[in-house]
């Protein structure tokens, strides 16, 4: 029974049980529908409703996602609750979100515990919501808070839905505070359905519409949304909900939808294997080495997670700035709201910074995040083995360095794993978990289960130049570098990828991350790359010329005083310059096209990834695009975008390119095996 009532006093008691978050499927819609008309029959004083293991609801039951609607609905399930003259209390812990907190909007009352939050996040999975939580909201928080935390998505606590007037009160007990409430009150609240429309705003809704286009270009939903929403003012109560119904279910079958929900499905299967869980360390004090700016994140991560931290530095200069460094951070996160003074007094308590290796001989896990220079990281692995328990687990933040070189210079290699943080290391959701050839399970379990701890996305990877993640982006870069050189500009190739729907084109991308570090890789790379590869010199051009990026003022755009970008033709006049010590004529590329050979150089580079099983599955390469290098989420991830064009169609594009150069569009082995067996990426698999 996902549904349970009883009754007591005449108070009627309904659970909603469908663990772990209490979905709504359709068996609890129908044992809703059963408990108003059990309600009714028996007429109950009031019926308060609540969700088993401290959850409410957390939306629609994703097994349902792609399947038609059943009956009962729950818009049906949801007015009858509000046109009952028995009235409902909604007592919420946990999460009220998307059905959830309609359901607790049908309701006469609400109560939330102080920690819960609600929200409707249906935006985020290219949807609008389906059951009037675009009628009801704006009739309960007024049209301006309505409009922002429907086309945004983004769920609220108890206080400020207290403040906006979504909930009545916040309690600790809300089922106890829902018992004690007084008849006369509850009697006196209107039903949601009876509630006035808000009074239409023209100019709200411009200025909304035009935020929605810079903050989420290109998604379909939150702008259909603010049209159901707008519509509605105008329209009956139900048939309000009527046109909310319509386009909520046109959307749900679209593109958009589909690749919301396969990185839904792909981030909620991104956990520790089976065979790995139960085996991890339990990390209490953790070692960050290198108080530089991914250093300093990475401790301030495991500090805002509750970790002990002791960050090593080598001398008192390098200690000042990690000190500086995270506290300008402690601070970011007071101004926002994230943690408030008490919890920030906790994690300065909880930090240690030190020049001595001895600081490090309780700690479970060592980090080390310090430049990338292989002598250097033996150095410091050596100095951490000597100090620390023999069952740590010392991991390193490399971006490209070979892992397995690292390990094999110590007495216990199978302790050592990469941990492949993303800048900036406390916000970025993605976390490479790099594991060596004698890595062992409790080494990669405890990546797993601090990933889990920092709230990020675990993706495990295998040892190679850059892994998955840098592996494509060093691709994409060379592809961008190629077309500019050949007949673009920078600005060319931003925009075309903006227009994709990234939310910065690489080359603005790498004046924020620096010039000079992809240039330190490329001449690591310099001893072994490929003579028959083609290689474009204006990225050294560049760094000779001091264009480095934001940081100097210039880089592939000119920042003045600091501010905006602007276009700089000494760049563009590079290009032609190269082109004509080339010898070679160049093309005008339209940003369609510029579009499509980036694209193609990434999923072909994806695809030999995941042919040489350093990825495990398509679904693993999504995510690292998604939360890790900023394609569009709405887009459903690199791999997941290739079989939306067909596997066939790409080949076929890559072999004519292949024309033009065929060491660098040489079509991937595991593409052409998946164009011959129909087979699509997603069912592909790294070759035996």
């Amino acid at each position: 029974m996902q549904v349970t009532m009883r009754s007591e006093n005449h108070v009627g008691y309904v659970t909603l049980s469908n663990p772990p978050v209490n979905a709504i499927g359709q068996a609890l819609r129908q044992g809703l529908l059963e408990a108003v008309r059990w309600a009714e029959r028996d007429r109950l004083d009031r019926v308060i409703v609540f969700g088993a293991g401290g959850v409410f609801a957390a939306g629609a039951d994703a097994k349902e996602f792609d399947s038609p609607p059943q009956v009962p609905h729950l818009p049906e399930v949801l007015n009858a609750i509000d046109e009952s003259f028995v009235p409902w209390i909604a007592a919420i812990e946990g999460v009220a979100l998307g059905g959830g907190a309609e359901i607790a909007m049908a309701c006469r009352m609400r109560i939330m515990a102080p920690d819960a939050r609600i929200g409707l996040p249906e935006v985020t999975l290219g949807v609008i919501p389906g059951a009037g939580g675009t009628a009801r909201l704006p009739r309960l928080v007024g049209l301006q808070k309505a409009v922002e935390m429907i086309t945004m998505g983004k769920p609220i606590g108890a206080q400020e839905a207290r403040s906006a007037g979504l909930v009545h009160a916040v309690e600790d007990d809300p089922i106890e505070a829902a018992f004690m409430v007084n008849s006369e009150e509850l009697g006196c609240i209107v039903p949601t359905w009876e509630f006035h429309a808000p009074a239409h705003d023209p100019d709200l809704f411009h200025m909304a519409r035009e935020n929605l286009k810079a903050k989420m270009a290109g998604q379909e939903a939150p702008l259909r949304a603010l049209e159901v929403i707008e519509a509605g003012l105008s329209l009956p109560f139900h048939q309000a909900l009527t046109q909310e119904r319509q386009v909520f279910l046109e959307l749900k079958t679209g593109p958009q939808a589909k690749a919301l929900r396969h990185i839904f499905f792909a981030q909620r299967a991104a956990k520790a294997p089976a065979h790995l869980r139960g085996v991890a360390l339990e990390v209490r004090h953790a070692v960050v080495v290198g108080g530089g700016t991914m250093g300093a994140g990475i401790a301030y991560a495991l500090l805002a997670a509750g970790l002990q931290v002791t960050v090593l530095e080598a001398d008192a200069a390098g200690l000042q700035r990690a000190e500086d460094t995270i506290g300008k951070l402690t601070e970011a996160s007071l101004r926002r709201g994230i943690i408030d003074a008490a919890q920030a007094a906790d994690q300065r308590r909880r930090m240690t910074l030190s020049t001595q290796y001895s600081e490090a001989a309780s700690a479970q896990l060592a980090i080390e995040a310090v430049f990338e220079d292989m002598a250097v990281k033996h150095e410091i692995l050596a100095k951490l083995e000597a100090v620390m328990p023999a069952d740590a687990v010392l991991a390193t933040n490399t971006s490209y360095l070979d892992v397995n070189e690292m390990a094999a210079r110590l007495m216990d290699p199978t302790r050592v794993i990469g941990l492949h943080f993303f800048a900036p290391a406390h916000i970025m959701k993605l976390l490479e978990i790099v594991q060596g050839a004698q890595s062992s399970d409790r080494a990669i379990s405890t990546g797993y289960a601090l990933a889990k701890r920092l709230g990020k996305v675990p993706v495990l990877a295998g040892v190679c130049d850059g892994f998955i993640g840098n592996r494509i982006l060093a691709r994409y870069r060379e592809a961008a570098d190629t077309v500019f050189m050949d007949g673009s500009t920078p600005w060319d190739v931003d925009e075309a990828m903006v227009d994709f729907g990234y939310a910065m084109g690489p080359y603005e991308a790498q004046d924020l991350s620096g010039l000079d570090i992809a240039h330190a890789n490329r001449q690591r790379q310099a001893p072994t790359r490929d003579p028959n590869r083609r290689y474009i010199p204006i990225a050294d051009r560049m760094i000779e010329l001091g264009k480095l990026g934001r940081k100097t003022g210039a880089g592939w755009y000119r920042y003045p005083g600091g501010g905006g970008k602007v276009e700089d033709p000494i760049v563009a006049d590079l290009a032609i310059e190269e082109a004509h010590f080339a010898g070679m004529s160049r093309t005008d590329y339209s940003g369609p096209e510029i579009c499509r050979r980036l694209l193609l150089a990434m999923i072909n580079e994806a695809a030999d990834i995941l042919d040489a099983g350093i990825a495990q599955s398509a679904s693993d390469i999504d995510l690292v695009t998604v939360f890790g290098y900023g394609f569009p989420r709405w887009r459903g991830g690199l791999m997941d975008y290739a079989d939306s064009l067909g596997v066939k169609a790409i080949v076929a594009q890559l072999e004519i390119l292949a024309r033009e150069d065929p060491v660098a569009w040489k079509v991937s082995p595991l593409l052409r095996r998946c164009a011959e067996a129909g087979q699509s990426l997603a069912e592909a698999r790294p070759k035996l």
